[in-house]
């Protein structure tokens, strides 16, 4: 992290697609991949509210506890459209810190923004919560993420001290929301880029056209297709972690090595 000097693993683990049983999280199973991976070396753990149904902050907890805990970043987010006053801010924030069992989030992101609610939150006094937050301890570093216009991300960018951004970024997306233009011109602010849906939520990792095949058939060297995808991300040096939203232990042990 420019910033900071943190250093995060190139892989970071999405919570947004945790195992399932039934209608909800297969927790039993949650864990133990969050902790192999962990034992594999990946620090980073990205999760949100809204993720299963407020289920992904809570399995996380429980994965981390015993120790795991210090050897891991968490990354979650304050969800704009549940904010309609200052107050607001805190009283989520501290309810996370309650969820997660811990005293601080790593990195914390406004989630999902875009020029309108980025307006609103900063009318709210968002930015001033970040600062007290970041002063107080409760967030170590200050974050934002967003599926919104090339425009309204370099606006948003260019309002706050940002230590790290998140967008949707693989090769079908170089012109698209933030897009390459927008990955370097975060970069070359130093911020810090967490690289979500690298792979378009697996889209990328399945039945992939022929057109594509013929061009990796050239190749001496033999990928699958969630390969090439993810190394086409990590490929460019303004990347910082690449989030995959795992739960299977076969893609989990793929994507670590």
């Amino acid at each position: 992290v420019p910033k900071s000097g943190d250093r995060l693993s190139a892989l970071g683990f999405g919570c947004m697609r945790l195992p399932s049983k039934g209608r909800s999280v297969d927790e039993e199973r949650a864990i133990r991949q969050i902790r192999h991976a962990i034992d594999s070396g990946v620090n980073y753990f990205d999760t949100a509210p809204v993720y299963h149904f407020g289920k992904s902050e809570q399995v996380l907890a429980k994965a981390l506890a015993g120790g795991y805990r210090e050897k891991v970043r968490i990354a979650t987010k304050l969800p704009h459209w549940e904010v309609f006053e200052r107050e607001d801010m805190d009283r989520i924030l501290n309810g996370q810190l309650a969820i997660l069992q811990t005293d601080h989030i790593d990195y914390y992101l406004l989630h999902s923004l875009a020029g309108k609610s980025f307006q609103i939150m900063k009318d709210l006094g968002v930015l001033e919560f970040l600062d007290s937050a970041k002063k107080d301890g409760r967030i170590i570093h200050a974050g934002f993420s967003s599926h919104g216009s090339l425009e309204d991300f370099k606006m948003i960018v260019d309002a706050y001290a940002w230590d790290f951004c998140q967008i949707q970024y693989n090769y079908l997306d170089e012109k698209i929301q933030a897009g390459t233009e927008g990955l370097k011109y975060a970069a070359a602010k130093g911020l810090a880029v967490m690289i979500m849906e690298p792979l378009r939520g697996g889209n990328l990792a399945g039945r992939i056209p022929g057109s594509f095949e013929k061009i990796w058939a050239e190749s001496t060297v033999k990928r699958s297709p969630a390969e090439w995808g993810l190394r086409w991300v990590w490929d460019h040096p303004e990347v910082t972690v690449v989030l995959s939203g795992m739960n299977d232990e076969a893609h989990i042990d793929e994507n670590i090595r």
